[in-house]
């Protein structure tokens, strides 16, 4: 674990991390108005679908549009922290209207939001009090692939073997 909190590493194909160039992550946001200039640049069809967002082991927020892969928003590296994210204009202002843990590349468990939280905190946005869609990830421990636990079945969908009640995607962590 960081000082932050618990950092994920990619656990995805490696492919897709292999094709991750140098200085192709997402938009690196750190203040109130970083967020201003990037939002300004998107477009209505943009901000009509999520984006893709990793919270860098810096506790930054970095964004990406939505088809995006995780690691590429990355950067390649660790997060503490990784999902989908939509923005709201509220009267003034722009607002989180929903966040998830959606990436399948970094698994990150729902114990990730304080990240998350406190990225959207230093930004100066509005977010709701959680992830508004929470994704249970679980390795299987017989057949060791990745699984996406669905009302509170934790059966391994591949193998039939039960998965562990506590967060186990990255063997190394």
């Amino acid at each position: 674990m960081s000082a932050r909190g618990r950092s994920y590493r990619y656990v995805g194909p490696v492919e897709l991390k292999a094709a991750v160039r140098p200085g192709s992550g997402g938009c690196r946001i750190s203040s109130a108005a970083e967020f201003g200039d990037w939002i300004a640049g998107r477009s209505a069809v943009e901000l009509a679908e999520p984006f893709t967002f990793v919270v860098g082991v810096d506790g930054a927020l970095r964004l990406a549009p939505r088809r995006s892969e995780h690691v590429a928003c990355a950067g390649g590296a660790m997060v503490l922290s990784a999902g989908e994210i939509s923005f709201v204009r509220e009267a003034d202002r722009w607002a989180v209207s929903e966040v998830s843990n959606q990436s399948t590349g970094y698994c990150p468990d729902i114990g990730s939001w304080s990240e998350v939280a406190r990225a959207l905190d230093g930004v100066g946005l509005e977010r709701p009090f959680g992830f508004t869609h929470e994704v249970v990830f679980r390795r299987c421990p017989g057949c060791q692939e990745h699984n996406i636990v669905r009302e509170d079945d934790f059966v391994c969908v591949f193998c039939g073997s039960d998965l562990p009640q506590m967060w186990n995607v990255d063997p190394t962590a």
